[in-house]
């Protein structure tokens, strides 16, 4: 299935709900991301689509018969995800556009306009949730810069693996700790190295907390147990994209990783941004996989593809935000610490998968596959504390006088992705926040 763009991407395309038309706003008719949302705290869970400042409540919308065809009405009233993605690449596709054409200027609006109050509910008086129930977690390590750059401190005799031009790097994350942006992230506890020869390890809360300025994709059906994906079939497997913060305990990551990966360092918490932009509203920022240095070795068989290696990748800006207690206390901004793009990815998403599942793993909606690390090759593209401060010993100056080498109890991290294209209307994916807590006392 190959992403092209249609009339779902016309800029000229206008909705009734007036903030959806805000050219500085995340989601315009364009757009149309999925999300799970409920209207309050003890309010059930629902499917639901972000258009300006609100929520078109899909179950609402599929009870008044707006949204007729082949999706039932069921699937529209799960508290997660997964069912819809289930359907598939091709009927999501057909849902957007029912659901642009019911929320657009003119006469299709009339009728969810007399039902505003079922229909439209404000973001602010809503609850946000997890999209999927997320059966399984995949991290990778696509971003090459960052992969350069963290190699360097964590392991400077070889910053980059000898298999890393050849392979998609990845291990699989904990599914569990996986949670939606807004919430606390606590301050995990464990094991670090031995600060002297033969001496004890230590152990305590982490000294070196981290973020990960990634991406995360959720996969549609899935495959069956031992029928590999290949990379030309993988863009049907995508479902969307969110934003994700791979949290990272430095100091545990430094002593357990060796031989088998991370543990304890990272499955601690993984953040996700609550809204899922569809890959077809992604068609035109859609751009060429990052081109391969001279002399680096052409991918094996069955990660290569053209149409991939020539639509494969993805323009998307993105930004972080810090903000500290302090900051915060004096009603002072966040402060922009670092920005990015997911065009900076060494393997392309559809290459992810294809490795993924070559073994002939099967992978099951709703699944998240991150990214890895999205840095730039640019010193203000290094997008994560261990690389931006060179592992503390750097730390960077915010503008009221504090400092970081890495992130403190009451710290904010903020991740924002926006996609921008001459002849198209931008469109955002939200934002990805968590906010750290110290670590509990029963660990110590």
């Amino acid at each position: 299935m190959k992403t092209i763009t249609d009339e779902t991407h016309d800029s000229e395309r206008r909705s009734f709900v007036s903030t959806a038309n805000d050219p500085l706003g995340d989601f315009p008719i364009q757009n149309l991301p999925f999300g799970i949302f409920s209207r309050g705290n003890d309010a059930k869970n629902s499917a639901g689509v972000a258009i300006g400042d609100q929520i078109f409540d899909l179950h609402a919308a599929s009870r008044l018969g707006l949204l007729s065809g082949d999706v039932p009405e069921e699937v529209f009233a799960e508290p997660c995800l997964n069912a819809l993605f289930a359907l598939g690449r091709e009927r999501l596709k057909q849902l957007r556009k029912k659901i642009g054409d019911a929320l657009e200027v003119g006469t299709n609006g009339e009728k969810i306009r007399r039902s505003a109050a079922d229909l439209l509910v404000p973001m602010a008086q809503c609850v946000m949730h997890r999209p999927t129930s997320v059966p399984n977690y995949t991290d990778f390590y696509a971003g090459i810069h960052h992969a350069k750059a963290a190699g360097a401190l964590l392991t400077p005799e070889n910053p980059l693996p000898t298999n890393y031009k050849w392979v998609p790097i990845a291990y699989h994350g904990r599914a569990s700790s996986v949670q939606v942006s807004g919430g606390s992230v606590r301050r995990p506890t464990g094991q670090r190295a031995p600060t002297v020869d033969g001496g004890l390890p230590g152990f305590g809360p982490c000294e070196r907390l981290d973020f990960e300025l990634e991406m995360g994709f959720y996969v549609s059906g899935g495959n069956r147990l031992g029928d590999p994906i290949t990379v030309s079939q993988s863009e049907e497997h995508i479902i969307g994209y969110s934003l994700l913060n791979d949290w990272s305990a430095r100091d545990v990551q430094r002593w357990e990783m060796y031989p088998l990966g991370p543990f304890l360092s990272k499955s601690f918490a993984t953040s996700v941004s609550p809204w899922v932009v569809t890959a077809d509203a992604l068609a035109p920022f859609r751009a060429p996989a990052m081109k391969r240095p001279e002399g680096d070795p052409r991918p094996l068989k069955y990660l290569l593809d053209e149409y991939d290696q020539e639509r494969g990748g993805l323009d998307i800006g993105l930004k972080v935000f810090l903000s500290t207690r302090t900051m915060r206390a004096a009603d002072a901004p966040a402060t922009e610490i670092l920005r990015s793009n997911a065009s900076h990815l060494y393997w392309t998403p559809a290459q992810m998968v294809a490795h993924h599942t070559v073994n002939g793993c099967n992978l099951l909606s709703g699944d998240l596959i991150g990214t890895g690390t999205i840095s730039g090759p640019a010193e203000a593209e290094l997008s994560s504390m261990l690389e931006l401060t060179r592992a503390g010993a750097r730390p960077i100056t915010l503008p009221n006088g504090e400092r970081r080498g890495f992130l403190l109890d009451g710290d904010e991290i903020r991740f924002e992705g926006r996609c921008t294209r001459e002849g198209y209307v931008s469109i955002g994916f939200g934002a990805c926040v968590g906010r750290i807590e110290g670590a509990t006392e029963k660990s110590l």
